[in-house]
């Protein structure tokens, strides 16, 4: 029987090299994944994934499993510090539309980071202006001027789609959840 996420990362809290190990064999493919589409580089990538899991190891006393899975924990540990360098970054051109665009496309999402299906799911039944927007403030960290300016729409209309875009999210997010068993 295969140990459970919480049980490694309470492992990884006692400094346990072992639950580390099968922590990191068991995730890396997905936190590589999802930091190769936010910095779009493949050896930068794995520096985020590596940070992540440092992350992961140092704070794991502080995973709750009350508050979510330690997939979503730790997929989040990646987002952050995939924006932290994309942030840092500014000599490799990113443009967030592009990425939007490809961020909100089912059919890609899929392929490219197997735990997000269900974020990535509920984003695409999101109308597609609001998740562009969603996703250029919440993933580039954007903000309601910069996603104005980069979509061309009034300042109003993109902060309009952020809430809207967020609301409907939000949503979707909890109609997965109940559907899960």
């Amino acid at each position: 029987m295969a140990v459970s996420d919480e049980a490694l990362l309470a492992g990884m809290a006692a400094d346990d090299p072992d639950a580390a190990a099968v922590f990191v064999r068991r995730h890396q493919a997905k936190v590589y994944g999802l930091a190769l589409l936010v910095v779009g580089i493949p050896a930068v990538a794995e520096e985020v994934a590596q940070e992540t899991f440092v992350r992961a190891w140092r704070h794991a006393d502080g995973f709750d499993p009350r508050r979510g899975r330690a997939t979503t924990w730790l997929l989040a540990i990646a987002r952050h510090a995939a924006i932290d360098v994309v942030r840092v970054r500014r000599d490799v051109p990113v443009d967030p539309v592009v990425m939007a665009e490809t961020l909100v496309a089912p059919d890609r999402l899929a392929d490219r980071v197997a735990t997000g299906a269900t974020v990535d799911a509920a984003l695409a039944r999101v109308p597609h202006e609001q998740a562009t927007a969603v996703v250029l403030a919440s993933v580039f960290g954007l903000t309601g001027a910069e996603v104005a300016e980069r979509t061309g729409v009034p300042l109003g209309t993109a902060k309009t789609r952020i809430r809207l875009g967020l609301r409907h999210l939000r949503d979707e997010l909890a109609t997965a959840r109940e559907a899960t068993p």
